[in-house]
């Protein structure tokens, strides 16, 4: 920074410090020589040109204050357990609002919020503006999950409640709720759910009442742990007694007078390949060589609509819960167990109502033809991708007759994943490898390994066909001009694309590309020329950082991360409503040979879907995440105090996270690194020492030791190891944080929850990325 901008920053922030105060220069002199900041003649210059600037002002009597500003703007406030906070606006462009603990008028984490701008940034410096709570709009959270902590029966007499909850949320530990004798009455040390009546106020700011809505089970019982996370996410468990009635009645066999006009495809020899312990099979695939050189792939889909109507009990349950969440021990299933490992699942040998779409392709991976319809299969094969990738590197007679049987179509199937593998390469698809993470956990739910595995072909070929068929019926019913869901994922703004840009220039990297017409191609070529270079996992965190969030849209807006310019979700009713919607959509288009009456009756339901189906998505990866967290957590708990070999993950200005090979990810704190004093360099993302040079950057393997492992918090800290250090007790280090690091900790796990616009989303064994 040079030195005038030096001088502009510090006297702007004497003014920003004390927005309503009027300063003479005799009194902004005394201290601006006492912090250093300027001397007289550097002060009057700063002054003149921050006038100038309309950064401050003067009242003619050698006055000067802080300009007012009249601008109010709305947003999310994130509370820091420290009082302040900040507020995240609607322009995911703008820079966040800081907001003093004086300032906060008692919002709470995830209000939305107005605010005034008391305090414009300050652009010499880099810190964003400052603002004061005007009012809360809407409440962001209703309910919260915590440990019950009962009253004695005389306070229970003089206060008419019986008992308090803290909240196992982090953001909201500081407060106690409590708790109506009208509600549940739960034992001390159970879990609860309290829904929220009276929040904080001037007269009661760190409290809170409410009633107990339910228990989930004693904090040390097996299972309460996760359970509690479920809760505080509001993931549906319970089933309405209508929407299992419903379920109950359906058959669990195929009735002859339900085939009807469909086409029979039971001597096609489709099979489901699924993980080892998958036991809802939706898709199965089937491929053979037609007479003139091309691949007939067939890709069928258990046909859920069939059993789950328009309205009906389980269709409604099946709406709010959007799609079923996957947790290190149990699943919570969109439909119940009956329908989706049952009649809707595409069992081994039983006959199964199905949408089929049949594409002709070419062998350079082109779709030349297609057919969408109703069908009835019979799976000829329940096959797992590890014994499929076994079959496509064995020879025949190692193997069991099933897969022996069955290895000429495997390894076609394999051929014609290739091609489309290239297709999708060459028009600019961007694909990241990372090695997916499962969790094992013994009766009692405590973790006991962590254990990777890489994809292989045979989970690459079903996500290659899963794609193709997905892309196929998006776009053949846009053709058909009537309304339909996608699944979009629109093209990263300009300035975002120009910061990407500035960085990787910064890193040597020449990358010819318009940042206000950016390509997918222009990107993966970014990928392509990192990959296996020490700047490769720098440059795709960043990347991803820049990339929007895919979601759900009744427009066709396009899939950017797989360069699709259609793109919907076909191939997973069971799991997911956006995928039975379209399925019903398919359905009643067919059958009415596209009436305007259909049309007109989709239309104005399709943007609840996709907002339903979208803001549910991002709400059970938040809670697997969170389960994945804890998990993590208390499996690195008994191994506080040793060494592991971690690589820098990502580096910001309060430290660094790394990520150990099982993906269990840390934070080392600025704090924590002692042998020098550290600056942060944003462009870069590095932090270098001022005496040593040492520069940590994302991507560096480094040997760190684990110094804290705080389960409840969900959060691990390290330290750089030290061969030469003493031996230390490390049950209370790493606990140290700056009040930006604790936000900044939350907004690192986000962005990882999300990781670009991708949305991966690792479900039953399988990538679904898009």
């Amino acid at each position: 920074m040079a030195q005038n901008e030096h001088v502009l920053a510090g006297v702007l922030e004497i003014f920003r410090h004390n927005p309503q105060k009027k300063f003479k220069v005799a009194g902004l002199e005394r201290i601006a020589k006492k912090d250093r900041i300027a001397n007289f003649t550097e002060l009057i210059k700063a002054l003149t040109f921050l006038e100038q600037e309309k950064k401050i002002v003067t009242n003619g009597n050698g006055e000067y204050q802080l300009a007012t500003l009249d601008t109010e703007v709305e947003g999310q406030f994130r509370a820091n357990e420290k009082g302040f906070g900040f507020v995240r606006l609607d322009d995911e462009n703008a820079e966040d609002v800081f907001i003093g603990i004086d300032n906060t008028a008692y919002a709470l984490d995830g209000d939305r919020v107005l605010v005034k701008i008391i305090a414009d940034g300050n652009p010499w410096n880099g810190k964003g503006p400052e603002g004061k709570v005007k009012q809360i709009l809407e409440r962001g959270v209703e309910s919260l999950v915590g440990e019950f902590h009962p009253l004695s029966d005389v306070q229970v007499k003089m206060s008419g409640f019986s008992g308090y909850v803290i909240s196992s949320n982090k953001r909201f530990k500081n407060y106690r709720v409590y708790a109506s004798k009208a509600g549940i009455t739960p034992q001390m040390g159970d879990m609860v759910k309290i829904s929220i009546k009276d929040y904080p106020n001037e007269d009661a700011p760190e409290m809170m009442t409410g009633a107990i809505i339910e228990t989930i089970g004693n904090k040390n019982d097996p299972g309460v742990d996760i359970m509690s996370i479920v809760a505080s996410h509001d993931i549906r468990v319970e089933w309405p007694e209508e929407a299992m009635k419903q379920a109950n009645e359906i058959p669990d066999h195929i009735e002859e007078s339900e085939i009807g006009n469909r086409v029979d495809i039971r001597d096609q020899p489709a099979v489901t390949i699924d993980g080892d312990d998958s036991k809802d099979f939706d898709d199965a695939v089937v491929v053979w060589k037609l007479p003139n050189g091309n691949f007939h792939l067939g890709v069928h889909i258990a046909d859920v609509a069939h059993y789950v109507k328009e309205n009906s009990p389980l269709d409604k349950e099946a709406f709010e819960r959007g799609n079923s969440t996957y947790l290190v021990d149990r699943v919570i299933p969109m439909l119940p167990f009956r329908l989706s490992n049952g009649i809707c699942s595409l069992n081994e040998g039983v006959d199964r109502l199905v949408l089929s779409c049949d594409m002709e392709v070419t062998p350079e991976g082109k779709r030349v033809n297609y057919s969408i319809h109703p069908s009835v299969m019979r799976s000829h094969g329940r096959l797992t991708y590890n014994k499929v990738n076994e079959a496509l590197a064995k020879s025949a007679d190692e193997l069991e007759e099933k897969y022996a049987k069955l290895q000429p179509m495997l390894k076609d199937m394999a051929k014609l994943h290739e091609a489309l593998y290239n297709q999708r390469h060459n028009r600019g698809a961007i694909d990241f490898e990372e090695p997916e993470a499962k969790i094992i956990v013994d009766e009692k739910g405590k973790p006991v390994d962590i254990v990777l595995h890489e994809r292989g072909t045979a989970e690459k070929m079903i996500e290659s066909f899963m794609l193709l068929a997905n892309e196929t019926v998006a776009e053949a019913f846009f053709k058909k001009h009537v309304p339909f869901l996608y699944r979009v994922h629109e093209t990263p703004d300009a300035e975002r694309m120009q910061s990407f840009f500035e960085f990787t220039s910064a890193l040597g990297l020449n990358i010819k590309a318009d940042p206000n017409d950016i390509k997918p191609l222009d990107l993966q070529k970014v990928v392509t020329k990192t990959l296996g270079t020490p700047e490769e996992a720098v440059v795709q965190m960043v990347m991803l950082r820049s990339l929007k969030q895919a979601h759900y849209s009744d427009q066709p807006l396009g899939h950017f991360g797989i360069a699709a310019e259609f793109y919907t979700h076909f191939t997973s009713p069971i799991r997911r409503y956006s995928d039975l919607m379209v399925h019903r959509m398919i359905h009643e288009y067919t059958d009415s040979n596209l009436a305007e009456e259909v049309q007109d009756h989709f239309k104005p339901l399709l943007p609840e879907v996709a907002e339903q189906t979208s803001t549910q998505e991002r709400r059970s990866i938040d809670t697997e995440r969170e389960v994945n967290d804890l998990k993590m957590t208390e499996f690195m708990a008994d191994r506080v105090g040793d060494h592991f070999d971690a690589v820098v993950s990502s580096v910001t200005s309060f430290g660094m996270f790394i990520q150990l090979p099982n993906t269990v990810e840390g934070l080392i704190h600025i704090s924590n690194l002692t042998d020098d004093f550290y600056n942060f360099d944003e462009k870069t993302l590095t932090l270098t020492g001022r005496g040593t040079h040492r520069t940590f950057k994302i991507g560096m393997p480094i040997k760190v030791t684990l110094i804290n492992a705080n389960v409840e918090q969900h959060q691990l800290d390290f330290e750089i190891y030290d061969p030469n250090a003493p031996k230390k007790a490390h049950n209370d280090r790493g606990m140290r944080r700056n009040s930006r690091g604790q936000g900044q900790r939350r907004r690192h796990n986000n962005f990882n929850r999300n990781k670009g616009g991708n949305g991966r989303n690792n479900r039953r064994g399988r990538t679904q990325r898009h």
